[in-house]
């Protein structure tokens, strides 16, 4: 078995799906980072390192954390500027816990309906799964007031997922990965509710959901024998 082709080919699949602004090419990346780990070239949607020597296939539960989350820079100041609603640091704890819940949700949800089994320790068929949410922007928050006040924005908003697999035994990175989703602009203002960013986010997040699945998928077809 070729494991170098087969994580390649896994990793293609992984993040060939991913909706991502142009300026995630790899423009001047180099081929090897600092972690000895290559640059995976035809991933041409996304940033992606591996070791190419890894093999998915030998995974059928994963150890997921929970997601870290961080706002974009700057993101509580510009949404209090000249808006008379306005977000304390408390709003945006419950958003950042409201995100990390969505993204387990989708995630859990995507790896169980595709057969394989969540982790709450470390095995030899554990993958463990990082992920890290940043440069989150929520376009329009719902923010409780005790005027009633509605937001309205063409967009839910972005967030970029930084996603790292490690083998859950030996804690070796297996690859690192770096996606930036945008909600789609409609065309016309419309009112945003915690109910619909809700349900936006959780669109985003299962693109990334599902593209986890297939790459699993993929590895274990790939070395499963063949048949005549």
């Amino acid at each position: 078995m070729d494991t170098k082709w087969v994580f390649r080919t896994v990793f293609i699949l992984l993040f060939s799906t991913l909706a991502v602004s142009p300026v995630w090419a790899k423009k001047n990346l180099p081929a090897v980072n600092d972690e000895g780990m290559e640059l995976v070239k035809d991933s041409d949607l996304a940033t992606v390192y591996a070791d190419p020597g890894a093999d998915l296939s030998i995974y059928n539960r994963v150890m997921l954390l929970d997601a870290t989350v961080a706002f974009k820079k700057n993101w509580k100041r510009d949404q209090n500027r000249g808006n008379a609603l306005r977000v304390k640091d408390r709003d945006m704890v419950k958003i950042q816990e409201e995100v990390a819940a969505i993204f387990r949700e989708v995630f859990t949800k995507e790896l169980v309906d595709g057969g394989y089994a969540m982790a709450d320790e470390s095995g030899a068929d554990v993958l463990l799964v990082k992920p890290e949410i940043v440069d989150l922007d929520v376009a329009a928050p719902d923010i409780q007031s005790s005027t009633v006040t509605r937001s309205f924005s063409e967009s839910a908003g972005e967030m970029t997922l930084n996603l790292e697999l490690y083998d859950s035994i030996t804690n070796d990175k297996i690859a690192k990965a770096t996606d930036r989703k945008r909600d789609n602009m409609r065309g016309r203002m419309e009112w945003r509710t915690s109910v619909s960013n809700r349900s936006d986010a959780r669109r985003m997040m299962t693109g990334w959901a599902k593209a986890l699945r297939s790459a699993l998928d993929e590895a274990r077809a790939s070395t499963s024998p063949a048949t005549d």
